[in-house]
């Protein structure tokens, strides 16, 4: 049978890819361009071998292989590398040709193996030799596909670019000339991951007189901009009068129902110190939202209201219990293995929301009266023997299941009812992991992902594409959601100063 000239080149730079030219047709499949996934894409989306439309996606053979030595991990990585074997089996399996050859996929394109014998000798062109001269350690994964997706941009015809979340391999396959992409399909707008801050509406003062004894005003959209749903808004009248608001849709503004304070059981009582923690405060106590996303610096009480607002609405059980959970991303180097039992080898990763847990219900809390230490004794009864430990009130709510506080980790397969769940550090986590979150939750559960998009630790993700913010921008406007940022520092004018400048 006669070969197109074309595949005759492919053969001698050592790429096979027979069906290529057939799969190009003509049309729209014309104009397509080549892909090339690097194996953190699948990782990251499983999914995403369908979402390059009229495109033709290569996976290197060597993808493989790194996705061979995640499958048994038992994380959500893990279960990533096994989805996309499952995928790739399923597609490949009508038809062994299309293995290399490609199969057709949702979008018109095409997926396939991509198998490079291009670093045999006398198969090399000028560009080979010279990335064999300049990574010339091919034992190396990254370099191998690469290599592949040189090769493939070798070739000539249509367009070439490695798709990598790993951000030095992009800068290193730049280097050699070869064209390279993030992974865009889960990454929101610039403006969308910093997250609106509170807008304002200038009111009359009459109007803001108004408002504050019947509870509601409507205002037209020329005066407040186009607002979501649950989106909270502050009403300033002259001489700085300030108001906030919650929109309820149709351009109705509804005042906030919250306390003066929140009293946490055999605790402080906590209360916002600015509008955005009470707006903040609304949303959590609010029983007809169920997720709540947040985004704050460090120091501007994200996680420390929202603990304190589940112990609160706990204590009058309106939820069977409290959850406070985070990823486990370390910050720069670790210490290694840990030893103890599974709870001691966690508390260092979730010492923050133990932290949160002292200052809101703390072993002594503060008396009424001027003998602080006597009112205290009186209520705890006799002191416990020096040699017996003195269990803290936080950690007898544990005992009684009242309060979780666990990684994040072990949360895939659960079904969460009627509890109320802290995700605390959410900007850590995979628009996939964040997903894994929202769909554990059961009837009567509340979720309350708080952050912040400009501190992230994991490799992978970054201030437009990750958990956090994907969360936020997909559930957005929706009646059962609500999102706030939180801007001013409220833990110490040390904090909030660091947090602004440095």
């Amino acid at each position: 049978m006669h070969r197109p000239a074309a595949f005759e080149t492919n053969e001698e730079q050592g790429l096979f890819f027979p069906e290529l030219e057939r799969n190009r047709g003509s049309g729209a499949a014309g104009a397509a361009k080549n892909f090339v996934l690097d194996t953190n894409v699948l990782l990251h989306d499983p999914h995403c071998l369908n979402r390059f439309e009229n495109n033709h996606v290569f996976i290197p053979v060597d993808v493989l292989t790194e996705l061979d030595a995640f499958k048994n991990e038992q994380s959500e990585r893990g279960a990533n590398a096994r989805q996309a074997h499952r995928f790739l089996s399923a597609i490949f399996r009508g038809d062994p040709a299309s293995v290399t050859g490609g199969a057709q996929t949702v979008g018109g394109g095409t997926v396939r193996i991509l198998v490079d014998n291009s670093g045999e000798k006398g198969k090399q062109s000028a560009a080979m030799r010279r990335f064999h001269r300049i990574f010339p350690d091919q034992d190396r994964m990254d370099h191998r596909i690469m290599g592949a997706a040189l090769a493939l941009q070798e070739r000539g015809g249509a367009p070439t670019a490695l798709v990598t979340k790993d951000l030095n391999m992009q800068l290193r396959a730049m280097s050699i000339g070869l064209p390279c992409e993030d992974y865009l399909n889960d990454k929101v707008g610039a403006r969308d991951a910093e997250g609106s801050v509170l807008r304002e509406a200038e009111v009359e003062a009459h109007e803001l007189q108004r408002f504050g004894s019947s509870g509601t005003i409507t205002l037209p959209v020329q005066r407040t901009g186009e607002l979501d749903l649950n989106e909270y808004i502050l009403l300033r009248a002259a001489e700085n009068k300030l108001l906030p608001a919650r929109h309820a849709g149709g351009g109705v503004l509804k005042r906030l129902n919250i306390p003066a304070g929140i009293q946490i059981p055999r605790g402080i009582e906590l209360k916002p110190v600015n509008p955005g923690q009470q707006c903040f405060l609304d949303a959590l106590l609010d029983p007809s939202i169920a997720l709540v996303t947040c985004y704050g610096q460090a120091g501007t009480g994200k996680t420390l209201l929202a603990v304190a607002a589940g112990l609160y609405q706990t204590g009058r059980r309106d939820f069977n219990g409290m959850t406070v959970s985070r990823p486990v991303v370390a910050m720069g180097d670790t210490l290694g293995f840990l030893p103890g039992t599974l709870n001691e080898k966690m508390h260092p990763w979730l010492q923050s929301i133990y932290d949160a847990c002292e200052v809101l219900m703390p072993l002594n809390p503060p008396g009424s009266g001027k003998n602080r230490k006597a009112d205290a004794a009186k209520k705890e009864g006799p002191a416990a023997p020096a040699h017996q430990p003195v269990v803290k009130p936080y950690e007898q709510l544990m005992e009684r299941g009242l309060l979780e506080i666990e990684a994040l980790c072990y949360i895939r397969g659960r079904s969460i009812p009627n509890r109320f769940f802290v995700l605390d550090e959410a900007q850590q986590l995979t628009p996939l992991e964040a997903k894994t979150v929202v769909t554990r939750m059961s009837r009567g559960s509340k979720l309350v992902m708080v952050g912040d998009p400009a501190q992230i630790d994991n490799p992978y993700v970054d201030s437009r594409s990750n958990g956090l913010v994907y969360t936020r921008n997909k559930l957005r406007g929706q009646s059962l959601t609500a999102h706030i940022r939180l801007t001013k520092g409220e833990r110490s004018p040390l904090a909030e100063l660091g947090a602004g400048r440095m």
